[in-house]
């Protein structure tokens, strides 16, 4: 009871001082799934998927759908220090009793929880993100050269691709998606014969950040 009293006491400086160690990540793990096809592809497979559904294929459609997404999984395990101190204070009353035996198998469920959080990424978005960032670096040079107007315009252009991906695969609704596409068109116009400016992609950036 004594041990138990000061680990309470402990936990509950601890978590006063720093309330994030609630939750105190032990291990993380990472997963990649990626897809390597054209949006049409995609469409195809998944029009296919549905048609299967519609004849009652529900496995063979699944197994069609499994490989369409394009993601990284990140797992966190992490120890929930928050919920110690109520599991040996619930356990107190068994002690006092004596009921030892009883007070065991309680204390180590507790002890034994873990928690497991799951972040997904979609790649195309980050992707996206990344393409993006180097064009608007260009997009802001002066007197690009016709190299870097010609980069400038692949990068927009890829960065489009990856979203309409994004699209298809579901990571977002066409209401979601159609917005940065005209920001994409937009930026292309003001780009042309060779123009520069900055802020121009000031709003594409952050609608494109509220996706993740």
């Amino acid at each position: 009871l004594k041990a138990l009293e000061a680990t309470t006491g402990k936990l509950e400086l601890i978590l006063a001082r720093d309330p994030k160690l609630a939750l105190v990540p032990v291990s993380v793990d990472m997963v990649t799934y990626d897809l390597f096809a054209s949006v049409d592809t995609v469409k195809a497979s998944i029009k296919e998927a549905r048609n299967l559904l519609d004849d009652g294929k529900v496995q063979e459609a699944r197994s069609l759908m499994s490989n369409l997404a394009s993601e990284v999984v990140i797992s966190t395990t992490s120890i929930p220090l928050a919920t110690y101190p109520d599991a040996i204070k619930a356990i107190s009353p068994l002690l006092d009793k004596g009921e030892t035996e009883k007070a065991k198998p309680a204390l180590q469920t507790a002890l034994n929880t873990l928690v497991v959080t799951t972040e997904v990424v979609p790649l195309p978005l980050l992707r996206s993100q990344h393409m993006l960032a180097a064009a608007e670096k260009l997009a802001e040079k002066k007197s690009r050269s016709d190299e870097d107007s010609k980069q400038l315009d692949q990068l927009l252009k890829a960065a489009d691709e990856e979203l309409k991906m994004a699209e298809v695969l579901g990571y977002g609704t066409r209401k979601d998606f159609e917005p940065l596409h005209k920001q994409i068109d937009e930026i292309k116009e003001k780009a042309s014969g060779g123009k520069s400016g900055k802020g121009w992609f000031d709003k594409l950036k952050k609608q494109l950040s509220d996706l993740f």
